[in-house]
């Protein structure tokens, strides 16, 4: 198979991962017979700077014009600190989300057994955790109508049946794929917004007979994630809702370092690690690469190449048996790795597989 991708390392630490991503990506597709041609562009805060647009046109087009997009982050804290600035790097992923008509942000959670003491919760609560978060990510109040002076401010949580009716097939279809349980998370008993997912899920529900469908309150949901975190096998919401709740789900695992997601739609699709830029650590050379590289293989699971993203897992689970890790997850007494390093070794692993 023959990709166009367009490679966004965005801000921080993104360049840095983004270069393990893309390496990790060509050791596949020469291992596995593709051909992979690579469009760099700029997003976020590097954008502002340059050309003082977070979503240029020019990033749009190369977009549009690709099979795939592998994002990396956005984000600085000049523009976090400042209130007032009227341009951020926020926007262009924002941006980039609805005029590829990014509607569906899917989220794996995923436990690594090697890692499981890492995480805050429990070993019996945590282990064997496997759920995905299927967010609605063009709509509600991050797109809603909204107003602002120095009384009074509002955001419009607007949603129309389209896009929750589109939104639960991709859910329905993803929990056929799985165990065949799906969880529509809302806030019904206060949000009329809410009452009409419920409405159209449970008009839904019916044409997806194999499918246990439940309803669960965002509160309760909440509190169900880190109760019982192997309750959930799909679970799908709104936008807000959904931010929220995928960032509390990303810490079951231990790090946010480890999770990669997924963004579908009309247009091009976008894959990315769930993570911010981290801008910290930009130029440490200690980033954990591994939820870049675990998005290389959603890209390609993605395009039903299944073996292909298969090996980038074993690769993954291997570096980490291996204790071939960046410092946060590293073991006491660790062998030292850094980005570069954890990148070199797996794809050095995918060469000798």
């Amino acid at each position: 198979m023959d990709f166009k991708i367009a490679v966004l390392p965005g801000d921080g630490i993104g360049p840095e991962i983004s270069v393990q991503g893309v390496a990790v990506m060509d050791a596949i597709c020469e291992k596995f017979g593709h051909k992979v041609s690579y469009t760099h562009a700029l997003c976020g805060a590097d954008a502002i700077d340059k050309v003082g647009d977070p979503f240029p046109e020019e990033t749009f087009k190369a977009c549009m014009e690709a099979d795939a997009v592998l994002f990396s982050a956005v984000g600085d804290p000049k523009f976090d600190n400042n209130p007032t600035a009227k341009v951020r790097p926020e926007q262009g992923l924002l941006a980039m989300r609805k005029k590829l008509g990014l509607f569906a942000n899917i989220r794996p959670v995923e436990t690594f057994d090697c890692l499981v003491h890492k995480s805050p919760l429990k070993d019996e609560l945590v282990r064997g955790a496997d759920f995905i978060c299927i967010r609605e990510l063009t709509g509600g109040m991050y797109f809603g109508e909204k107003y602002q002076d120095d009384e009074k401010a509002y955001d419009t949580n607007a949603y129309t049946r389209g896009e929750i009716e589109r939104i639960l097939k991709v859910a329905y279809e993803y929990a056929r794929k799985r165990n065949k349980h799906l969880t529509v998370v809302d806030k019904a008993n206060v949000l009329a917004s809410s009452r009409l997912w419920r409405k159209v899920a449970q008009e839904m529900a019916p044409n997806y007979p194999d499918v246990t469908t439940d309803y669960m309150y965002v509160d309760n949901a909440a509190m169900r994630m880190i109760q019982e975190p192997k309750f959930f096998d799909v679970m799908v919401t709104e936008n807000t809702f959904g931010d929220i709740l995928t960032d509390e789900g990303s810490c079951i695992t231990g790090s946010m370092g480890l999770l990669p997601s997924a963004s579908t739609g009309e247009h091009t699709p976008v894959f990315e690690p769930i993570h911010g830029s981290w801008p910290q650590a930009k130029g440490l050379n200690i980033a954990n690469p591994l939820a870049q590289i675990l998005s290389v293989a959603m890209l390609f699971e993605y395009f039903d190449l299944k073996e292909e993203g298969q090996l980038i897992r074993k690769a993954v689970n291997a570096s980490l048996d291996a204790n071939v890790r960046t410092p946060e997850i590293q073991v006491e007494g660790g062998e030292k790795y850094g980005t570069k390093e954890v990148g070199a070794w797996i794809v050095n692993y995918i060469k000798n597989a």
